[in-house]
């Protein structure tokens, strides 16, 4: 006999039961309502793509995660590491088709060769959406508006999006004499939050070869703390002279201020000059987004203006702006917060199986109530009521019909609340206005 694999899953890696999987297409098609209702049209790009699409697109940390390898045509081939530049790929290829602006939503896996850590896989799903081939300011006001209205959708009051534009940390760089040092010291100052300010200081040294005094300015301009306004008018004071700066504080002046006459609540929306993100290929304005309640899961949905992207793939202009939502990350933090649904079954209703010679009739009672949007499992046995409404609570039906032949003589059906553990009789005919009735107060 042969000996027995052990299942197990990849480091990094994890399966989905019932109890996850259900909350999650729940968000994926939250998120797909909130993207459509926008304007944005759907994509899809393979899984697989040439190596040289992805490599060097995100800086050299971001090239040390891809899976890349060569495949039985000796092509040299790498899974994509997020959906971004696949895009930038796609919209080189087919913008002539498309027409600008052209704005799209798209939801899949992506895989990172990456250490993992609180709520960070190697695989994971990214819910992308995008404007491209447009500079205005514009189409980055309605990312953040898109953002905020995705995190409503998905269930949360409480959460804050954090916004800070690369020109301004660019100029910012200028005016300290540092153009020359944007990419590691933005690289740097990205693992703020993770590392602390010390270590972030240190790698400023190391990899940009700024002195002490130099990093410890940029880390206190970047920890600048008042309301948005205070922010503004300081960076105005202090850097209205450099034109790159200029641009980006004028920007996120009127981002701030539209966002806030679009009727989004003010403390939803903050300005945080630390906020760099880590990929090489944002130009302007950049967005993370932290729940309130849960703030050490790190950013739940972020993205940001990449003007130059396409051009590697194309001699045609497309700018684009864009965010996407980090699903695995936020069901983590759903989960520890307590906040996912106890079911384990999408249909609401269960059908007793009390007596098999009157299957046809469960089965038919099934899809009359199929027909009217309601989900229903029948029973596959034939057994005590007992064990099978034990089953019905363990998978979180809300509700359970029973007819046995004194039901079925009468015309009659049990509906039974499974959690308040009540039920009343209703007439065959009646049964499907019973339950949508129940559903409605549950």
């Amino acid at each position: 006999m042969a000996e027995l694999i052990q299942p197990r899953t990849l480091k990094g890696f994890r399966d989905y039961l019932p109890a996850l999987m259900l909350p999650r297409e729940h968000l994926l098609e939250q998120a797909r309502r909130v993207y459509r209702s926008y304007g944005f049209a759907p994509i899809d790009t393979p899984a697989l793509e040439y190596a040289e699409i992805l490599r060097g697109k995100a800086g050299e940390e971001s090239d040390k995660l891809i899976y890349q390898f060569t495949d039985h045509g000796g092509r040299d081939v790498a899974l994509r590491f997020d959906l971004t530049v696949p895009f930038a790929r796609f919209a080189a290829q087919y913008i002539g088709q498309l027409g600008t602006p052209f704005k799209r939503y798209h939801m899949g896996p992506v895989w990172r060769g990456e250490n993992t850590g609180h709520g960070r896989y190697r695989e994971f799903w990214q819910c992308d959406f995008d404007t491209i081939g447009t500079t205005s300011n514009a189409a980055d006001i309605e990312a953040a508006l898109v953002i905020h209205d995705l995190m409503r959708a998905l269930g949360f009051e409480r959460f804050e999006i954090r916004i800070n534009n690369r020109l301004v940390l660019n100029g910012l760089l200028e005016q300290f004499g540092l153009a020359n040092q944007v990419v590691p010291l933005l690289r740097a100052l990205d693992k703020l939050p993770k590392i602390g300010a010390e270590a972030v200081m240190a790698e400023m040294a190391e990899k940009a070869g700024v002195t002490r005094a130099q990093a410890e300015r940029i880390l206190a301009l970047a920890q600048t703390h008042g309301d948005n306004r205070e922010i503004l008018d300081r960076l105005q004071r202090e850097f209205g002279d450099n034109p790159r700066a200029a641009d980006g504080i004028a920007r996120l002046r009127e981002l701030v201020a539209v966002v806030h006459d679009a009727g989004v609540p003010d403390e939803r929306i903050r300005l945080d000059l630390s906020i760099a993100r880590g990929l090489d290929y944002y130009t302007g304005t950049i967005y993370e987004t932290f729940l309130t309640d849960k703030p050490d899961i790190g950013s739940v949905c972020s993205g940001g203006r990449y003007d130059n992207l396409a051009s590697l793939y194309t001699k045609q202009v497309l700018p684009g702006v864009g965010a996407s939502l980090g699903l695995d990350r936020l069901l983590a933090a759903m989960e520890e917060m307590n906040l996912l649904p106890k079911a384990k079954t999408p249909a609401p209703v269960l059908i007793v199986q009390f007596a098999a010679e009157h299957l046809g009739a469960y089965q038919s009672m099934a899809r009359r109530l199929r027909g009217e949007g309601i989900g229903v499992e029948v029973y596959p046995e034939a057994k005590k009521v007992g064990p099978q409404l034990k089953y019905a609570e363990s998978r979180g039906f809300r509700i359970a019909l029973i007819a046995g032949p004194d039901e079925f003589a009468q015309g009659m059906w049990q509906v039974k609340d499974l959690a308040r553990r009540e039920q009343i009789n209703v007439l065959d005919s009646e049964v499907a206005a019973a339950v949508r009735k129940l559903l409605s107060t549950i």
